[in-house]
């Protein structure tokens, strides 16, 4: 308990001055070497000895790198892969707090440092155009400073593959390692292999690196060197197996003469249709091991052997963001079991420096994905596992144009294109508002305010119905798939942003801001159905296509949509199937929304059947892999694990009425199942639900943790209200 009163304070303590908190460093300086061009795949070895004779209880150390760092102190290794991928904001930098204490010894000391700079824009990384590390650590009368005392010097034995390269929207490259070119023993103490004075590049602070932000998420989990679940030897090819998709470093040992190659990647290499990453390991003479240290995924290692080159022994690491599998779910169709499983892995392997539509092709915060992952972390993830959601959110806004307008991915040094609808969805009810309401979060909420309302009333127009005039942007995208109906979803997710920017100017008490937006949705409300409403389903007067399953759900989620249109509604769902699994997770809310929770699971069977018959452990970016894909087809994709967010949420009702699940009703819509059971893990603990139907009623046994109150349904048609304790009642 006291950890989920830690966080708390530490939401508490975030993003109340300005939209990052900075200023951390006093005197340290960025530091690398004469050699450094800050080329593209650039690496650098540092190393510093200090004596210390009385170790302080603590010492953080505040680390910064462009790009990532790996830290090793007297021998041991102290962080892997340490550092942000660069850009809260256009001009800024994250940076490490490690408490280094724990390592030192009384007397000499030396710390290692092996930094990765990336050199190059991408999807995910705003290039700074140079190599850098940043370095303090003080107290009392100890002082370790990154300046010119420290060594620093190119690692050539880090190169550079031949082609193909990854695409361009990865910033990371292929990383070649010739042993023949080792510093063996670089990182321990007593080593003279790296000499050179570093150079001073820049102060802390000044450009190019710009501001420091603390790191707002955990350092990376580190389940260690692990081996695999089988190996397979097909001539010089050895295939291992991953327990599920996971973010892998691959090791190996190796006998050899020098020069032999071996040729590291995975299954997912070509993930969604185009060149990932993937390695080279160049042998010396003798018994040798390495990690190759950019992680890749997949849930296969492949290694390649060209040469006489023996493997004597192969593992791999698995690191990730730090959150556990709190939550879970569980029913009699095993089926809904396996989709709930492969949901979490996909929201999982999504996460790392921030989240990711897949951990492949892009690696990149697009934010029509995030808005459904951070739902569904609610119910799967323990509460350390919200803090990626408040980091995109603070860089979406910190990314705002001067026009008002906002994009995504970022940070991206490649790309600064809005997508109108998936902006409005982010800014709005199941974007920034779910971040806030489940989270019980709202110190987010005063920094974001002004970029939010900029974007909803300088960037967006309405005609005089007052309806949202549709916006192009650099590309109308609402779902992939055919028969979107772009003006109907236009409306009902900017009345929804205005829902939720309604909801924060009433907790700011921007009273002025809450007469105009209520005024604007009011004038939608009026409007939609006159223009959109057929009598057949909501349409656009000058859509050409198929009725779009996607408005109806839109229209009844948002609330425009009143309960009589119902019928007609769920009868258009029942016979038009247009939406891609992005879409598709409001489709099937609509259904439960609409009291169709049998038809929403059967639906929900028949759109994943096809998906789920592959043998992997992810769900996709379509329907299936290659024409049915969609966007290049990736088999890990953010967007499709909407199913999680409605087992738990719908199925077994588990739902906050007011922040952070302070109060919350358990509300069971079991459709066509007898039992279900599902566990959420929240700031004030877990809340733990199990129903089983026999003929009409429903048996609940229900957890309700200290600090919380819980409202379920009565027989009479009521709510009861129930205090922290176990109980078991009948419905």
């Amino acid at each position: 308990m006291k950890l989920r009163f830690l966080l708390c304070f530490f939401f508490a303590c975030l993003g109340t001055n300005g939209i990052w908190a900075s200023d951390a460093f006093t005197a340290a300086q960025w530091i690398n070497t004469e050699r450094c061009q800050s080329r593209s795949n650039t690496w650098l070895v540092y190393n510093k000895t200090v004596e210390i004779f009385s170790i302080p209880s603590s010492l953080v150390a505040r680390i910064a790198a462009d790009s990532k760092y790996w830290m090793w102190i007297n021998g041991k290794l102290v962080v892997f892969e340490g550092g942000l991928k660069r850009g809260p904001e256009r001009q800024a930098c994250y940076y490490d707090e490690v408490d280094i204490a724990p390592y030192l010894k009384s007397g000499e000391n030396m710390i290692a440092v092996l930094l990765w700079h990336f050199g190059k824009d991408g999807f995910s990384h705003n290039n700074s155009g140079k190599a850098g590390l940043l370095f303090e650590a003080k107290s009392g009368d100890i002082a370790i400073i990154s300046d010119r005392s420290w060594k620093c010097q190119l690692y050539e034995a880090y190169q550079d593959t031949d082609v193909p390269h990854p695409n361009y929207r990865l910033p990371e490259s292929n990383i070649r390692f010739d042993a023949r070119k080792e510093l063996v023993g670089w990182n321990m103490p007593g080593n003279k292999l790296v000499t050179t004075p570093a150079e001073v590049i820049a102060s802390a602070g000044e450009l190019p690196f710009g501001k420091l932000v603390k790191r707002p998420i955990p350092m990376w989990k580190d389940y260690g060197l692990t081996d695999y679940v089988t190996k397979e030897v097909s001539g010089n090819e050895l295939r291992c197996k991953l327990p599920y998709n996971a973010q892998v470093t691959p090791y190996l040992k190796v006998e050899a003469k020098a020069g032999d190659t071996i040729f590291i990647q995975t299954d997912n290499y070509l993930g969604g249709g185009t060149e990932n990453v993937r390695a080279e390991y160049i042998t010396r003479d003798g018994i040798q091991e390495y990690e190759s240290l950019g992680w890749m995924n997949g849930h296969e290692v492949v290694y390649r052997v060209s040469g006489s080159a023996k493997l004597l022994d192969v593992k791999y690491r698995e690191t990730g963001y730090d959150a556990e599998f709190t939550g879970a779910f569980h029913c009699n169709d095993e089926f809904l079991n396996e989709l709930w499983k492969r949901s979490a892995r996909t929201l999982y392997i999504t996460m790392r420096d921030s989240y990711m539509d897949c951990p492949d092709r892009e690696r990149a915060q697009w934010w029509g994905d995030e808005v459904n992952e951070l739902g569904e972390a609610f119910y799967a993830l323990s509460p350390s596992g919200q803090l990626l959601a408040r980091k995109g959110i603070l860089e979406l806004i910190g990314w705002q144009k001067n026009d008002g307008i906002l994009f995504a991915p970022c940070p991206a040094g490649n790309w600064d294109k809005e997508l109108p609808l998936q902006m409005l969805a982010s800014v709005g009810w199941y974007g920034f508002y779910t971040q806030y309401f489940y989270s019980g979060d709202s110190t987010f909420v005063p920094v974001i305010y002004d970029g939010v309302h900029r974007y909803l009333h300088d960037v967006w127009e309405t005609d005089a119905d007052g309806l949202p005039v549709f916006r192009m942007g650099a590309w109308s995208w609402g779902d992939w798939g055919e028969h979107t109906d772009m003006e109907v979803l236009t409306s009902c997710w900017y009345y929804l942003a205005l829902k939720a920017e309604r909801e924060f100017a009433l907790q700011l008490g921007k009273t002025d801001d809450v007469e105009e937006i209520t005024g604007m949705m009011q004038k939608i409300e009026l409007a939609f159905d006159r223009r959109f409403w057929t009598g057949k389903g909501y349409r656009d007067p000058n859509y050409q296509g198929e009725t779009d399953d996607r408005s109806q759900a839109m229209a009844v989620l948002s609330g425009l949509a009143s309960e009589d249109k119902y019928p007609t509604i769920a009868a258009v769902m029942k016979r038009e199937y247009h939406a891609s699994p992005y879409m598709e997770k409001y489709v099937l809310e609509a259904l439960f929304r609409m009291g169709e929770s049998e038809f929403a699971l059967q639906r929900m069977r028949e759109r994943y059947q096809k998906m789920m018959s592959y043998p992997y452990t992810t769900l996709f970016e379509g329907w299936d892999i290659g024409p049915g894909g969609f966007g290049g087809g990736t088999i890990n994709h953010a967007w499709s694990g909407g199913p999680l967010t409605l087992l738990s949420q719908k199925v077994c009702g588990i739902t906050p009425l007011s922040p952070g699940f302070r109060t919350f009703s358990v509300t069971p819509q079991l459709g066509d199942l007898t039992e279900a059971e599902a566990c959420i893990d929240t700031h004030y603990g877990k809340i733990e639900v199990h129903i089983k139907r026999t003929g009409k009623r429903l048996s609940v046994r229900f957890t309700v943790p200290e600090g919380t109150k819980a409202l379920i349904p009565d027989r009479k048609g009521g709510l009861k209200e129930y205090h922290p304790g176990t109980y078991a009642i009948k419905i």
